[in-house]
């Protein structure tokens, strides 16, 4: 019936002879927890994503896109607010109050601007930044098929309503309505999906299914986290007994994929809508992500962290009017430099609170470099730092350091702190990030006068944990 719906729009559209506007459009699509490594075209095998690969073939793939961190263990909220806003993590307003933000600047710039899907930076926010948004999940998590969800009227939030199917099907429905009653003006639509964040719930009825069996575990899985990372009994770090057997991981991550495959259905049926409509060739398409998920990763379960594929590396696929089709950039670029990079693809001037970098001339030739280097934290308890090829991870309250030389070891397996041969990597590597820190706003200390322990064991069951016998 929608796909249906779908198209008679456009048709009416067209024969009233109504044509997009000449300034490209964009459409910006946001998981919630995707890993970076859930896509087949870009090393998966064990998954099935036909539309994003589809996408990829489409456009320029950033394999080392990454969100900076978070204060709190809800960290894609930190994560969206930085999308938004351009501002990094150490000055950025969660609730987006304080500063304009890019979806407001597109609309000064004379765009229609639309959001659906889950808005976790506070209702008063919401109309300050998009003109109009509908089935709005303001929340961290829910029952996808139990979603609360609401539309922006008059400047505010109508009371909930329970949605009567899954959330990422009522977001992309609305992407399509707001899409078929577009008529000259370019828009800004933002798709903001709740999943794959836990619970891993999908319609019964959808075909997709994971063997556990047959599901290969993380190239870093381990039975337990080496230390004590400061957020060890977080709930994320809950949905699993201590230690992680391998089966209960594999049954996860089957759940996971099955919710990511989900996902990826639903991005097809608003590309499908998309490339039948009057939009099709001037349009900004991107699908990304606020954050990975460890899944068994390092013994880690949730997103409470620095490492790469379990935390801080997402997503970034970008198609649409001169971007080169069916290439991959390992160019390095914060979540937050996406927004600056549109608005200089689309002509929009940002908010001047902004401090995103314009990697645009990446979009256009993905042999350039954007960013030099990262830096990523979590809350006062992890730091890390890289150039693009050494990764060092910093725990300041238990005294423990990371290095790992991600052009050999990008899942972060081999720890060669310790080596004596990368003693003096790891003093400039430190003496880099303490730079970096400084640039930024980051005043947390890399080292205490008294570290605590860094040996950690599991609280025993109905303590705060669930621990089962080796």
């Amino acid at each position: 019936m929608m796909r249906t719906f779908t198209l008679l729009a456009w048709g009416l559209t067209l024969l009233s002879g109504v044509h997009a506007a000449e300034r490209p459009n964009v459409l910006l699509i946001l998981a919630d927890d995707q890993r970076a490594d859930t896509i087949a075209a870009l090393g998966n095998p064990a998954i099935r994503t036909p539309h994003l690969d589809r996408l990829a073939g489409r456009g320029l793939a950033f394999t080392r896109a990454c969100m900076q961190g978070g204060m709190h263990g809800a960290t894609c909220m930190p994560s969206r607010a930085m999308l938004l806003s351009g501002r990094n993590l150490f000055h950025v307003d969660e609730k987006l109050l304080r500063d304009e933000t890019w979806p407001a600047a597109f609309g000064r710039a004379g765009y229609a601007t639309f959001m659906s899907g889950k808005w976790h930076n506070g209702a008063p926010s919401l109309p300050r930044s998009f003109q109009s948004a509908r089935s709005i999940f303001a929340g961290g998590m829910t029952d996808p098929m139990k979603a609360k969800v609401s539309d922006l009227a008059e400047g505010v939030l109508t009371p909930p309503r329970v949605g009567d199917r899954h959330a990422c099907e009522i977001f992309v429905d609305e992407a399509i309505r707001f899409l078929s009653g577009q008529r000259g003006a370019p828009f800004f639509c933002y798709v903001a999906f709740n999943g794959p964040h836990d619970p891993h719930i999908v319609p019964p009825a959808f075909p997709v299914h994971y063997d556990p069996a047959r599901v290969p575990l993380p190239p870093s899985f381990l039975p337990q986290h080496p230390w004590n990372n400061g957020e060890m009994t977080v709930r994320d770090e809950q949905l699993l007994p201590w230690p992680r057997r391998p089966d209960p991981v594999r049954a996860m991550l089957a759940d996971y994929y099955r919710y990511v495959s989900f996902l990826d259905d639903q991005v097809g049926r608003l590309l499908e809508a998309l490339d039948a409509s009057p939009f099709a060739t001037n349009t900004y398409v991107v699908f990304t992500a606020d954050s990975g998920v460890a899944r068994g990763s390092h013994g880690l379960i949730g997103k409470q962290n620095v490492y790469e594929f379990d935390s801080v590396r997402v997503p970034l696929i970008i198609a649409g009017p001169g971007v080169v089709a069916g290439r991959r950039t390992d160019a390095l670029c914060y979540l937050y430099d996406l927004l600056p990079t549109l608005g200089s693809l689309c002509g929009v001037a940002g908010p001047a609170t902004s401090e995103g970098f314009d990697f645009s001339a990446t979009v256009r030739d993905p042999s350039r470099p954007a960013r030099r280097e990262l830096l990523f934290a979590y809350r006062n308890l992890q730091r890390a730092y890289t150039d693009g090829r050494w990764k060092l991870i910093r725990y300041p309250l238990v005294d423990r350091t990371q290095l790992f030389d991600l052009a050999v070891d990008p899942h972060e397996v081999t720890n060669l702190a310790g080596h004596p041969a990368h003693a003096d990597r790891v003093a400039a590597l430190t003496a880099a990030l303490e730079r970096l820190q400084r640039a930024s706003g980051d005043t947390a200390p890399l080292a205490v006068a008294v570290p605590e322990p860094a040996e950690w064991t599991p609280p025993a069951a109905g303590k705060g944990g669930t621990r089962i016998a080796d």
